[in-house]
């Protein structure tokens, strides 16, 4: 395991340096030192009293806090008014939406959570859950927890805010993903079902059981930022960025009339307006930032003009209220639009008296009549109602008894001062009557300002009519359409319009959003009478006009050669009227009543309650405060710093995305206040950055898309349309620039510890995207590819002595030397093989993490990549040098390093065969050649020395064990050589084979020559040459050595068949079918021991050499079998040897014959019996025996006894052939037809074939034997006693 975190128990404040030490390097930055939030007003006094002290310390003291207190009282009063701007962003958005193709960030993990996770998966390892898992399953989460989720690296990313719950997921994805791609084929079980069970199982996992009901809710809590946000939403967020009390956001809301979609409206006309006059002054007093050319100045003007008129075009494109769904902006024709855009055109389109038609709905409630005693209480009455010039409407029918109706009806007129006629009718009783009876009416006035609730109107009744108190309850409620913002009876006069001072019926329209009319109208008119458009207006209070009869509170509006004075009934009008028209006209002067005006007239308390609230708390400044007189890019600096901050601290993995409700405000705020988007993209950079460098993780993508953008900018190519560049800008470009490059070189130099296991999904390939944009000399011409190559070498070389680094630290080499050099400098050789041995199974799995999670990354330049391999191994040689001097002479404990490295390297494309591991083969292979000598000189050894004390005695088998059983170590010999057989059985191997084979020493040898090859075939030498001349020199080293051993076999064999005797007693004894079947064995293993796989460049020479061991084998094999054949032969040459004594006409057999002769005559003399065939058969059956059961080849057993019948038939045959001219005696004759015939029977049960058994020697024997007893059974019938030729396959044992 690689990266498991060296402590569980590790402190914060150790991850907060390790994961700041990553970074700080390459930009030096220093921990943001936030805005503090506001603090307890008593601090103050206690400051204040500190202060009087007289103590010279103390009042430095209360100095010092008394600059604090001013200092967070002037960034509290900034936050304030920056409050101010964003609260008027968000009531009336007018340039930007709320984004909703932003990529969805996922919930960040914190520390507490990974702690938790920690222990959930440790749960489930040792079984404490309740889910069920097998084996395959288990390993999997095993290794996930061992190498991911204790691992230091995700536990700096996780403080640093970086790492979500996806990130976790998709990690345990891809590592099972390899796992179940490994596994063998299922019938009736996809791999797809098994990969989507093990993701359940970790989500269920992963969630715990405790969580399984909270997690959901703890989501719909948090997941609001994500979404897109309602206004209040909002307001509450940016009050928490720039910590503002709810109270204050109250007060200001209400001043600010925030829910006022006219006073907003007004006050961006109001701001547009002041943003042109700045530019015209600053194109008079020629005060322009320092641009790169001098040309840009008044291509800035131009700029400041187009952008302003762009946003006054995208105010007009708003509907003039959006409480109106059926509301339809009058649009007025191309020529008026492009006329009002321009504020100094003299040519202004006038407005016609159809451009301000109205519409409005009228509601006409009928209740009750009241007063109705001419009519009887059974007759029917009911209710007639008309707007004049519309239709007309019928209540229903009711008695006159209850007059009752509650009827309303709708109507819709363009009539601000409509008339509505209210009648009402009885039924007429008279046949003759046409019409029904009219009993009275009402007409009425109503208009927009109309009480709305229901009232009692007294009716005109007929004359002569006895209802003269008639009154009818009603309620006649008149809307107020979305483009009317004000309406009621003024006095006016002017000098081109409204000429007569006179009361007249005014309304305020508004066309557009830049386009207001003043319109006075006439009963039953739908157009005005007369219409005055407000653009160049300023409207203002004014003295009473003494001259003037009528109205009492004055004010007016003027413009150049126009002035027209109005007049209300009372200052509460006054008041209305002004704001009003102070919206419509977009004046930035704001008009102030007298002070003894709003005395006079308690009742304008209630309008400006929360102005008076504003102003109490010191909310008016801000309020108040001109925009345009405010550096919107500092103050946009610090919104977005605070917003980032904000953004970074919250529940969720931003990677420094913002929110789309923080994006939408930040584009509103810069399109409304005029903040240059490459200042925006600039600040973005510099706060990004800063963040990074403290250990923040940043996406890069974000990174290029500013970085893209500034570029863009200041090469002239105009991604917002802006062409001009400052100095400051080309100049903090230049020095961002700077501080970018060498933050990427050193993310990409911390690749493994800036992102862990690859997260965040792509970043480290985005870094390398970023790093090619960030060299390019400008936009356009793209930098040499070798260019981009020399940087990420130079970033890779440093990371592999970071990474080396990192690794000796976690592995406690480097310290340990630093803590105890003494104790190390003393460590024993195999401590310190031991140690480099674990830092080469760590340096193997950094490498393999590499691969898997970085190389996609660098996959444009994989070289590179292994180049970095090769620097990080050369560091890893220095170490692993130091430890392999340090073993002693003639070691082979190194050979596991060897192994471990070689295995790793050689399937690699790029580091098989390369410096490094050409290194390791150069070390190792002196080790190698000694080894093989050492061994070659001790098998030689154990060859001579133990064959000369062998005792030949069979022993089990244990060759074919050694793939699967560890080799022990020969304790014998002077020399420390591992992994070398003994030289005797081990007796922890006798119980694995029944079969005996060869002996001890033959067995020996073949295992260890066995393990010699096994040995150097799993070092898997990765030269050809060097590994072609190992298994030649091991291949031609076992058949020298095999060779020797079927030398010495044949000398004892030849040796200890002399000592055996000649008689029938002879039994072969165990150890030479030892012996022969070290033969056996021997050609066995020359198969497998000795055949070279090797080109056709060694096939004649092999195949040449190959054949002389398989020959000396064979014709030893045949020469043991002669000197058996010819032993047991010798056998039947002294059974023979006895029978001749019987050859007539000899004098033992003309003794044995005349005592017999005589004896007969006095005593009965047994006949000689059949004891020597029985002996000499009873020999032949039990060697038989004995060979079949212990020599194990089938092939050799049937040759020695195809001999053995040849040898003895021809002995037989040669010996009655030397008897031709004699006959044969009758025990002769006896004798050898049971042994002849004895054997050929056995010998045929023993597998001799057909052509073998009936061979030409066997049929002269067998006629000869049948010609004698022919002649014995004419001169002497009953001397066979039943033995014959032809019976003799019958005859029993």
């Amino acid at each position: 395991m690689l990266d498991p975190s060296s402590s569980e128990e590790e402190s914060d404040e150790v991850l907060e340096e390790e994961r700041r030490d990553v970074l700080v390097a390459a930009g030096g930055g220093s921990p943001r030192s936030l805005p503090p939030p506001p603090r307890d007003p008593r601090g103050r006094e206690a400051g204040a009293a500190r202060a009087a002290s007289p103590s010279p310390s103390v009042l430095s003291e209360g100095r010092e806090e008394q600059e604090r207190l001013q200092r967070e009282e002037r960034e509290k009063r900034l936050r304030l008014q920056l409050y101010v701007f964003i609260a008027r962003c968000i009531a009336h958005p007018f340039n930007a939406k709320q984004p909703t193709d932003m990529a969805r960030r996922q919930q960040k993990l914190n520390k507490q959570q990974l702690q938790i996770l920690k222990e959930r998966f440790q749960a489930f390892l040792n079984g404490e859950t309740q889910i069920v898992a097998d084996e395959a399953f288990c390993n999997a989460v095993r290794s996930y927890y061992e190498v991911f989720l204790k691992s230091d690296r995700v536990a700096r990313m996780v403080h640093s805010g970086g790492c979500s719950a996806n990130d976790f997921r998709d990690v345990f994805k891809k590592n099972i993903e390899k796992r179940v791609r490994s596994l063998p084929e299922i019938d009736g079980l996809s791999k797809e079902t098994v990969l989507s069970s093990w993701l359940a199982k970790y989500d269920a996992i992963y969630r715990g059981e405790e969580d399984f009901c909270k997690q959901p809710n703890r989501m719909a809590l948090s997941a609001v930022s994500e979404l897109i946000l309602s206004k209040e939403q909002l307001y509450e967020m940016f009050q928490q960025i720039l910590g503002i009390k709810k109270l204050e956001h109250q007060l200001i809301y209400n001043a600010c009339q925030l829910d006022n979609g006219d006073e907003q409206a007004a006050q961006i006309r109001r701001e547009l307006d002041g943003r042109l006059q700045l530019a015209e002054q600053m194109a008079r007093e020629r005060k322009f930032p320092k641009f790169v050319t001098r040309e840009m100045e008044s291509m800035y003007i131009e700029e400041l003009r187009s952008s302003v008129n762009l946003l006054m075009a995208n105010l007009e494109s708003l509907p003039v209220s959006k409480g109106g769904p059926e509301f339809k902006l009058q649009k007025l024709k191309r020529s008026q639009n492009s006329a009002f855009l321009d504020i100094g055109d003299e040519n202004e389109v006038q407005l016609s008296k159809s451009d301000v038609v109205l519409s409005f709905t009228l509601e006409i409630v009928i209740m009750e009549v009241q007063g109705l005693k001419s009519v009887a209480p059974n007759r029917i009455v009911y209710c007639t109602m008309e707007v004049e010039g519309g239709e007309k409407l019928q209540t229903d029918q009711a008695e006159a008894s209850r007059p009752q109706w509650g009827t309303q009806g709708d109507f819709t007129t363009t009539h601000p001062r409509p008339v509505v006629k209210v009648k009402l009718f009885t039924e007429s009783t008279g046949v003759l009557a046409l019409e029904d009876k009219e009993l009275g009416r009402v007409v009425l006035y109503p208009t927009s300002n109309s009480p709305k609730s229901p009232d009692l109107h007294k009716m005109i009744v007929p004359k002569n009519s006895q209802d003269s108190d008639l009154k009818i309850k009603l309620a006649v409620r008149m809307d107020k359409p979305p483009h009317m913002k004000h309406c009621g009876y003024l006095y006016a006069l002017g000098q081109k319009v409204w000429k007569r001072w006179k009361k007249r019926y005014f309304v305020l329209v508004q066309v557009s959003q830049y386009t207001f009319a003043m319109c006075s109208y006439r009963e039953k008119k739908s157009e005005p009478q007369e219409l005055m458009q407000l653009e160049g207006y300023t409207v203002d209070y004014t003295a009473p006009h003494t001259g003037l009869q009528g109205g009492r509170m004055f004010f007016n509006a003027v413009k150049e050669g126009d002035t027209v004075i109005f007049a209300s009934d009372d200052e509460q009008d006054r008041i209305l009227w002004v704001q009003a028209m102070y919206r419509a006209t977009g004046q930035s002067y704001k008009p102030i009543p007298a002070s003894q005006a709003q005395k006079m007239n308690p009742k304008a308390g209630n309008v400006n309650t929360d102005t008076d609230r504003g102003q109490k708390h010191g909310m008016d400044e801000f309020i108040s405060a001109n925009p345009c007189k405010f550096d919107h890019a500092s103050l946009f600096r610090l919104l977005q710093r605070q917003t980032l901050d904000h953004r970074l601290n919250d529940s969720y993995s931003c990677l420094g995305w913002f929110s789309p409700g923080q994006v939408f405000v930040l584009d509103e705020y810069c399109a409304r206040y005029g903040v240059r988007g490459c200042h925006r993209h600039l600040c973005y950079l510099d706060e990004l950055i800063e963040y990074s460098e403290n250990g923040s993780v940043i996406d890069p993508t974000l990174l290029h898309y500013s970085f893209a953008f500034c570029a863009s900018h200041v090469h002239g190519n105009r991604p917002d349309g802006i062409g001009t560049v400052s100095v400051e800008e080309k100049e903090r470009f230049e020095e961002i620039k700077d501080r970018l490059s060498s933050l990427l070189e050193n993310q990409i130099s911390h690749f493994r510890y800036c992102f862990p296991f690859g997260r965040p999904e792509g970043a480290l390939k985005a870094t390398l995207s970023l790093l090619e944009r960030v060299l390019m000399k400008d936009i356009a011409t793209p930098i040499p590819a070798e260019e981009v190559k020399k940087v990420v070498r130079k970033c890779l070389e440093k990371a592999a002595l970071i990474n080396y680094t990192r690794l000796t630290e976690y592995a406690k080499i480097e310290a340990t030397a630093e803590k105890d050099s003494e104790t190390m400098n003393q460590a024993t050789p195999a401590r310190k093989l031991e140690e480099v041995l674990h830092l080469a199974e760590l340096c193997i799995e950094v490498l393999q993490q590499n691969e898997e999670h970085h190389s996609e990354a660098f996959a444009w330049w994989p070289e590179l990549l292994a180049e970095h391999a090769e620097k990080f191994l050369s560091l890893y040689s220095v170490d692993m040098d130091s430890a392999l001097e340090a073993q002693p002479q003639d070691s082979w404990e190194s050979f596991p390093l060897f192994q471990l490295l070689n295995n790793a390297l050689r399937s690699d494309t790029f580091l098989c065969n390369g410096k490094f591991h050409k290194h390791l083969q150069e070390i190792f292979v002196p080790m190698v050649i000694r080894y093989i000598d050492l061994m070659e000189s001790s098998i030689a050894q154990s060859i001579h020395r133990g064959l000369e004390q062998e005792s030949w005695q069979p022993v089990k088998s244990i060759t074919n064990s050694l793939p699967n059983v560890a080799l022990p170590k020969v304790p014998s010999l002077p020399l420390n050589l591992p992994q070398i057989p003994s030289f005797t059985t081990p007796t922890w191997m006798t119980s694995m084979y029944d079969s005996t084979n060869g002996s001890a020493t033959s067995e020996d040898l073949f295992w260890k020559l066995d393990a010699l090859q096994m040995f150097v075939f799993d070092l898997h030498w990765p030269e050809p040459e060097f590994a072609h001349h190992l298994e030649q020199r091991l291949k031609l080293m076992a058949t020298d050595m095999i060779e020797a051993c079927v030398k010495r076999t044949r000398i004892a064999f030849e040796l200890k068949l002399q000592k055996t005797n000649k008689s029938t007693d002879l039994r072969i004894p165990p150890s030479l079918c030892t012996m022969f079947n070290v033969l056996v064995d021997a050609k066995k293993q020359t198969a497998k021991l000795c055949i070279l796989d090797g080109g056709q460049e060694f096939a004649s020479q092999w195949q040449q050499y190959h054949s002389k061991i398989d020959d000396l084998i064979e014709e030893t094999v045949k020469e043991i079998i002669s000197l058996l054949v010819s032993k047991v032969v010798s056998v039947l040459e002294g059974v023979l040897s006895k029978l001749s004594r019987y050859d007539e006409g000899t004098f033992f057999s003309s003794l044995v014959s005349f005592t017999v002769k005589a004896a007969a005559k006095y005593v009965d003399v047994p006949k000689p019996g059949m004891d020597l065939a029985d002996t000499y058969i009873m020999f032949v059956r039990q060697n038989q025996d004995i060979l079949r059961e212990k020599v194990n080849e089938e092939m050799y057993i049937e040759k020695l006894f195809d001999q053995w019948y040849s040898s003895s038939m021809k002995v037989i045959c040669m010996w009655l052939a030397d008897r031709l001219d004699l006959q044969l005696h009758i025990y002769q004759l006896k004798t050898l037809i049971k042994i002849v015939k004895k054997t050929y029977r056995d010998f045929r049960l023993q597998g001799v074939l057909e052509g073998t058994l009936n061979s030409k020697t066997y049929d002269t024997v067998h006629s000869r034997l049948t010609v004698e007893e022919a002649t014995v059974s004419v001169t002497d019938a009953g001397g066979l006693q039943g033995i014959t030729m032809k019976d003799s396959d019958e005859e029993e044992g």
